[in-house]
């Protein structure tokens, strides 16, 4: 991008956040998060009854005493969550002033550093056509993130985006995190599969969709000719009358409510920003009425 959405400025910005993201399933050992996973912590948690080849050291030999029969102790487990970022790179979410794209860098900015302050893994994607291109793999920690987080400024938005072609035949992680898709979803493509994929690998799965101002109150009055953002061989001429108006707001919120629903439906949250919000309103107000945020 010719602006640099991610500079200094921004970076002072971000580390005024005092908010962490909500506890979520978890993988590498080592990390600050509490997995929905039984492991080796000292933090007891339930029973469950002995199977040949458990851990003998882990019996409770108290309950065997009181109803002479094995119990296997369970612990919680800590474990270092990996947080991934699939950033929609189409032409679309260049929209008008380019708004939706650097507030979509931003949040994946935002995003990453607050799970690293988690000591937790971030990896940044983008999708491109029907492919995942990693921008930023298996950061850690402040320094890194300080590093590295400048590559996003190299994203150019261009084309179209086909998120389950993409993102299914990747390697998504198994139980070891959250996914976190961003993208205006305004498309007739399958995104579907993507969240299916993503729930049946029991990901915590967080869908942004990001619109600008001009998306969501249109102004355009009168005859005027149309571009498809990523397609340059379709254009429209219209007259847009009160009618059009009102069908374009059918139309959207059908976009709105379809990944809504979806998202509601796997169990996966979903949250919706303007382009032109800030980061506070977003964090503070959004996330945090999501229950992403605590």
């Amino acid at each position: 991008m010719s602006k640099l959405v991610i500079n200094e400025e921004f970076l002072r910005q971000v580390e005024t956040l005092q908010t962490v993201l909500k506890n979520n399933i978890a993988g590498m050992f080592g990390g600050n998060r509490k997995s929905k996973t039984y492991g080796s912590s000292c933090e007891f948690t339930d029973y469950r009854d002995y199977v040949p080849g458990d851990d003998i050291t882990k019996i409770d030999w108290n309950a065997y005493a009181r109803f002479d029969k094995l119990y296997e102790k369970l612990y919680l487990d800590e474990r270092q969550m990996h947080t991934r970022i699939y950033i929609d790179a189409s032409r679309s979410m260049d929209y008008g002033k380019g708004q939706k794209a650097e507030q979509s860098l931003r949040l994946a900015a935002t995003l990453a550093y607050m799970s690293l302050c988690e000591m937790e893994k971030v990896s940044i994607y983008i999708i491109r056509e029907k492919q995942i291109e990693e921008v930023i793999s298996g950061m850690v920690g402040k320094e890194a993130f300080f590093s590295c987080i400048g590559k996003l400024n190299e994203i150019v938005f261009e084309g179209d985006s086909y998120i389950s072609d993409a993102i299914v035949p990747s390697k998504v992680g198994r139980g070891d995190g959250m996914s976190i898709v961003i993208s205006d979803f305004l498309t007739d493509n399958d995104y579907e599969t993507a969240i299916d994929r993503l729930a049946e690998c029991k990901r915590d799965i967080l869908c942004i969709q990001v619109l600008s101002r001009e998306e969501l109150n249109p102004q355009l009055r009168g005859k005027m000719h149309l571009f498809d953002s990523e397609s340059i061989h379709r254009s429209y001429r219209k007259n847009i009358d009160r009618e059009i108006a009102n069908a374009y707001k059918a139309a959207l919120q059908y976009c709105t409510d379809r990944i809504r629903n979806y998202c509601m439906a796997r169990g996966a949250d979903y949250m919706q920003v303007c382009a032109e919000d800030s980061m506070g309103e977003i964090f503070f107000d959004k996330l945090v009425n999501t229950g992403v945020l605590k």
